[in-house]
């Protein structure tokens, strides 16, 4: 049985985690080119599976294909609507390499899509079919950071289950690299600056997002080095970075722009679940007090609906 919080030393798999990202952002952009926009891009978001991570239903054609990352015996796997099932193994090979292998088992089942395969959120690009750069995959850490994002998952499920306002699943951002959740004040939000613009479609309401981040470096280049719990509010409030916060451990990191804390604080703790939980709260409740939302009308409580229905045992 695999730790609940096993150690994730960011430098001992970094160029696993860059190779697994592209990847990902292959399949995903696959997702992007076939399903209808949902707001705040939520449609090219992938879902966790108690084995990895999938795309869910992906329509074509009149038929729907699902492709699911399986990583406890390490494979991806190509499901359709009418059957078919593809699979190709997750072992270390170039970025090149898995982007021919992937059309290749899309084309097998009868399924012709284009991409563009220029990466996005990533320092440096390298169009995918040209990448043979990143070329590792190391099962053991791979099979920990999915370990880490189904704890994180389990934390995030207890955090959302108050709030009655506009909030979105939690879900797997291939672009960002990702565990996210996000809860909606219900405001706009002023139009982001110097961005692309998924960016500012997905960033144009007022929000308090929370997750888990292997440390990768951004877009921006920055490297933060280390795999985090993070939590922001956009727009940020006045006196937001200011604030103490909670747990201990837990600091605002100006190049990044939001509240961090490190996952080795975490996980080093008697009971991660509570420290996880708490810097999640703790956050939210400031961007919620200073951003002066209407917290009447969005954490309402229903305990009716809340309560466990009646047996039915005779």
């Amino acid at each position: 049985m695999r730790e609940p919080w096993p150690a994730l030393p960011y430098d001992e798999w970094s160029e696993t985690c860059d190779t697994l990202h592209l990847w990902t952002q292959i399949v995903g952009k696959v997702k992007l080119a076939l399903c209808p926009f949902l707001n705040e891009y939520w449609q090219v978001a992938f879902r966790l599976t108690a084995r990895g991570m999938t795309t869910g239903p992906i329509p074509y054609r009149g038929r729907s294909f699902e492709i699911t990352f399986d990583f406890i015996d390490h494979n991806l796997f190509l499901q359709t609507s009418d059957g078919q099932v593809k699979a190709l193994a997750l072992t270390s090979r170039p970025v090149a390499d898995f982007y021919v292998d992937f059309m290749d088992v899309l084309a097998a089942a009868g399924i012709e899509v284009k991409i563009n395969t220029m990466p996005t959120e990533v320092p440096d690009p390298i169009s995918c079919e040209l990448d043979r750069v990143h070329a590792s995959y190391d099962p053991e850490y791979v099979g920990r950071w999915a370990q880490v994002l189904l704890q994180t998952e389990r934390v995030l499920e207890r955090f959302r289950s108050g709030f009655a306002g506009k909030s979105s699943p939690i879900h797997f951002f291939w672009g960002s690299f990702d565990l996210a959740h996000t809860r909606f004040s219900g405001r706009r939000a002023p139009l982001l600056q110097g961005v692309p613009r998924f960016m500012q479609v997905s960033e144009d309401q007022e929000n308090f997002s929370c997750g888990f981040w292997p440390g990768n470096p951004t877009a921006a280049g920055v490297r933060l080095g280390q795999a985090a719990f993070y939590a922001y509010a956009y727009p940020e409030p006045a006196g937001f970075r200011e604030e103490p916060l909670q747990p201990e451990g837990a600091y605002y990191d100006g190049r990044l722009g939001q509240p961090i804390l490190p996952y080795d604080a975490v996980r080093a703790g008697e009971d991660p679940e509570a420290t996880l939980l708490t810097f999640y709260e703790h956050v939210y409740e400031m961007a919620a007090r200073l951003g002066r939302w209407d917290r009447d009308l969005l954490e309402a409580r229903r305990p009716i609906a809340l309560q466990r229905a009646p047996s039915r045992s005779t």
